[in-house]
């Protein structure tokens, strides 16, 4: 009896280990799971337009994978690797897979340098998800159509549409020059493409950590809902998630993901990924 109760609990811990979600390491020396791309060295005071040359002709972007530039490099760190995005040129990392129901988790901090059209500004990147379709379709003219938790100096986990996306967001209703502000206690508001509300959306809180320091960052996707979290803190809790194409509102839910170059150097690590097969549980009352 001994021996088969022995057997049994032997068997369903193994069970248990099976069915705990294993992560994929997305980083390594080659980037082997990451494209790029790069678009343009954009000035202060860009406009949205194709920029020119002084004949005033237009300016092709420098385009996917493109050697001889040093935009997204590996260099190493405590034994590890360390993505370091120098933001002087706009483009983006981009996964080679595309992703559903996923747990995202990656580190990042700043480094020092600042390029036009943002030496002024704060430092910026951001994380893209559910990303479809060709790149330089945005307004930068350098990511794919897709959702933003937004990486940013003071504003880690804030939303922002690109292209012709839309979301629901539970936050404070704006007014007047104020912009919506996430809360889990609000109920789901609209926006982006197609809605009263524009697609930008400030996060919870700040919970981002020193300069210098590492941030972990997490995006849990699961069918049409998402959660930005920021050094453990849910920042915003985000639902039906869609873009709007000739007239139809199409249900947007699988992707890529972009890592952004945009004017400011970051470093990127342990960026890693696992498959949901559903929401986890502790995070299933912020959708109720």
């Amino acid at each position: 009896m001994k021996k088969l109760i022995f057997l049994v609990l032997t068997a369903l811990i193994i069970c248990s280990f099976k069915d705990e979600p294993q992560w994929t390491n997305l980083l390594d020396k080659k980037l082997s799971h990451w494209d790029n791309y790069l678009s343009f060295r954009l000035p202060t005071g860009y406009n949205g337009d194709v920029p020119k040359d002084k004949d005033g002709k237009p300016v092709p972007p420098v385009g996917l994978n493109k050697p001889g530039y040093d935009v997204f490099t590996v260099i190493e760190e405590n034994n590890e690797p360390v993505l370091r995005i120098s933001g002087e040129i706009y483009g983006c990392v981009i996964s080679k897979e595309e992703y559903s129901n996923f747990h995202l988790s990656l580190r990042v901090k700043w480094g020092d340098k600042k390029w036009d059209p943002r030496k002024k500004l704060l430092k910026d990147s951001g994380i893209l998800y559910n990303s479809i379709g060709p790149v330089g379709t945005d307004y930068w003219r350098s990511w794919m159509l897709s959702q933003e938790f937004q990486v940013m100096e003071g504003h880690m986990g804030d939303y922002w549409n690109q292209t012709n996306s839309a979301i629901d967001i539970k936050a404070f209703i704006p007014e007047s020059i104020m912009n919506p502000v996430a809360d889990k206690s609000q109920a789901f508001l609209p926006m982006g493409k197609g809605e009263e509300i524009p697609g930008f959306c400030l996060r919870s809180a700040n919970y981002e950590n020193g300069p210098e320091e590492w941030n972990t960052l997490e995006l849990i996707c699961f069918n049409d809902k998402s959660l930005h979290i920021v050094n453990g803190h849910v920042v915003m809790i985000l639902r039906n998630s869609r873009y709007v194409g000739d007239g139809k509102t199409i249900p947007m839910i699988r992707g890529k993901i972009q890592l952004q170059s945009e004017a400011a150097e970051a470093f990127y690590k342990d960026i890693k990924i696992q498959n949901l097969k559903s929401l986890p549980e502790e995070y299933v009352q912020y959708f109720k």
